[in-house]
């Protein structure tokens, strides 16, 4: 089935993360499998366990299975733009490789999204709980001050969970952090967000690889950044080709 051009492509950005590789390619192949020809494209972050190695072995398994790789950690965003630019779908869905998004969850947000088309430009995960409490504080204070500054209409911007279309990605600023601001920019150009609620779970192997600094204080700047971008934008072309 996936032998043709995929119609979505799954990207998974990860450092470290040897342990929860399989698992993972299990649940998002289970999820879509039979419903539309679907890639999965890992980007190997820099890792320095054994990623690269179980990405190998599971690709000599699975067609459907692509590997990016980093020589150096460039962080998620940059992880996650590598992976779009390598996709050959027109759609993407983003999620994080350590286990805590469910790929179950994959198949509604591409029907909110092909729902609304052509006006929503990104569909998001909305986690309803949170594992992990000093994570889950990190969160909310970030959340709520980036909420309070750009009005993006968003409770939860860190969840690795979306749906989008390629091309509208393609289209945003890029910086360091983009994935956390995506609603923001995405309404920028014009389009609306969907939102589907999904469920967080426990981490599968390893620790935490994107830390404190990455989702919180690092992100002051570039709230100011895109505040900055909105303000500049004042009208939305509205293009008629005779």
């Amino acid at each position: 089935m996936n032998s043709s051009e995929p119609a979505v492509t799954v990207v998974v950005p990860v450092r470290n993360e040897a342990g929860n590789i399989a698992p993972l390619v299990a649940e998002i192949a289970a999820a879509l499998d039979g419903k539309e020809p679907f890639e999965i494209v890992y980007v190997n972050d820099g890792s320095t366990d054994g990623t690269d190695a179980e990405l190998q072995r599971l690709m000599a398994l699975h067609p459907f299975l692509r590997r990016v790789h980093h020589r150096q950690s460039c962080g998620q965003s940059a992880a996650v733009r590598s992976g779009v630019f390598a996709a050959r779908a027109p759609v993407v869905v983003t999620i994080d490789g350590d286990g805590q998004n469910d790929p179950a969850f994959i198949p509604a947000l591409l029907k909110v999204l092909r729902d609304g088309a052509p006006t929503i430009g990104l569909v998001a995960g909305q986690r309803l709980s949170r594992k992990g409490g000093f994570k889950r504080f990190q969160s909310r204070i970030a959340n709520a001050v980036r909420g309070a500054v750009l009005r993006d209409g968003t409770r939860d911007t860190g969840c690795g969970l979306k749906a989008f279309r390629r091309d509208v990605y393609l289209r945003l600023p890029y910086f360091d952090a983009l994935h956390r601001f995506m609603p923001a920019l995405i309404k920028r150009e014009g389009l609306s967000i969907g939102y589907v609620d999904v469920i967080d779970r426990p981490r599968g192997a390893g620790v935490s690889n994107y830390g404190m600094w990455d989702r919180l204080w690092v992100g002051i700047l570039d709230l100011a950044g895109v505040w900055w971008l909105i303000r500049r934008r004042k009208k939305i072309p509205d293009i008629i080709e005779d």
